[in-house]
């Protein structure tokens, strides 16, 4: 893989982040099975509940921690999305240990909709989601 696609990739995945917190600092959990008798070991909707919470408070903990990242994705959450992206982008070029930082306290959601069959974002925030995480 040359390091131009990949760089192409992160900066998309970056755009997203937007996306991501603002929506999981409107939403409650919505974990709804894909198809499911049981639930596998781990995947009660209180477990559920309480990864995405966790994930959720870490983030805004980060963010707290971490004036610019907050400004640059404060500021992108009320911006048309092309300018979000771009914005975004630029941010976390400038700071890629934020964007991993970042990358890592939100893993737990996906892994859980992976590993529980649920769906836990709307789709608008789970394409951000997926293009944040993409790398």
């Amino acid at each position: 893989m040359n390091s131009s696609g990949s760089s192409v990739r992160k900066n998309r995945a970056r755009a997203g982040v937007a996306g991501v917190f603002g929506g999981l600092a409107a939403i409650s959990v919505l974990a709804t099975p894909v198809a499911s008798a049981q639930p596998a070991p781990g995947c009660s909707a209180s477990q559920v509940a309480g990864t995405v919470g966790s994930a959720t408070t870490a983030a805004r903990q980060y963010l707290d921690a971490h004036p610019g990242a907050n400004q640059a994705v404060t500021a992108a959450m009320s911006q048309p999305r092309p300018a979000a992206e771009a914005n975004l982008r630029s941010y976390f070029t400038a700071n890629p240990g934020e964007y991993y930082d970042l990358r890592g306290i939100l893993a737990p959601i996906g892994d859980t909709q992976r590993a529980c069959n649920v769906t836990v974002l709307p789709a608008d925030l789970q394409t951000a989601y997926n293009t944040f995480m993409a790398g």
